[in-house]
């Protein structure tokens, strides 16, 4: 419904309050306890180290984690489980005949993901399960592709994905009026908090063609 009637921030909000409900915590909570052994102690401990995110915890040197989380090495090898299983995403994205771009004319922007996933993962062409021990079942990781005016609050076009380990997603939507346009590009989790992504999308839009000019074009293609 909040999609359906364009509304950016409250569509935003839902897909983190699915987050939030899969995860069992809130989004002011720290990501770390995601993890398996963190509690709110810890965490505050390691966001004293500059240690904030789970990409945080995985770009330490194995020696200086091990000494900050003070675990078992049983301990040590689950939260490295699902550190390494918790989603890392390249996103690239490019506008389909960028300098072509007119009023009211249909836009497409092509968006590129890949997962840095191991050998295995990458042989599996399913989306991975979700680390959600207080969440009532087996949950399937999600994803939304929203593109957005954040100014105008406005929702442009959102897409539900998948993702194994690559895809390529094609976002449309009907060109504004002729000008210079800024949007949001944001890639979102549906199960965990902390990995999602925005990218400022800029695009140029040119004046409508005229009637003169579309009869033109007809021409030219018939001959």
């Amino acid at each position: 419904v909040i999609s359906s009637s364009g509304w950016l921030a409250p569509a935003l909000a839902a897909m983190e309050l699915s987050q939030m409900c899969v995860q069992g915590m809130w989004d002011r909570d720290s990501a770390l306890l995601q993890l398996p052994h963190f509690d709110r102690a810890l965490a505050k401990k390691a966001a004293a180290a500059g240690v904030e995110s789970v990409f945080d915890l995985m770009d330490m040197e194995d020696a200086e984690r091990d000494a900050l989380l003070g675990m078992t090495p049983a301990q040590l090898a689950d939260v490295a489980r699902v550190a390494n299983a918790y989603p890392n995403i390249d996103l690239s994205f490019e506008v389909e005949d960028a300098d072509e771009v007119a009023a009211g004319e249909a836009v497409s922007v092509l968006v590129s993901l890949q997962r840095e996933a191991d050998e295995e993962e990458e042989a599996s062409k399913r989306a991975p399960q979700v680390h959600a021990p207080r969440y009532p079942k087996t949950k399937e990781e999600g994803w939304w592709l929203v593109l957005g005016d954040p100014t105008a609050n406005s929702l442009v076009s959102i897409k539900r994905i998948t993702l194994g380990t690559k895809a390529r997603v094609k976002l449309d939507f009907v060109a504004p009026d002729a000008g210079e346009h800024a949007y949001m590009l944001y890639l979102i989790c549906d199960s965990y908090l902390g990995c999602d992504q925005e990218y400022e999308l800029k695009l140029s839009v040119g004046e409508a063609a005229s009637d003169e000019e579309e009869e033109d074009e007809e021409d030219e293609e018939g001959e």
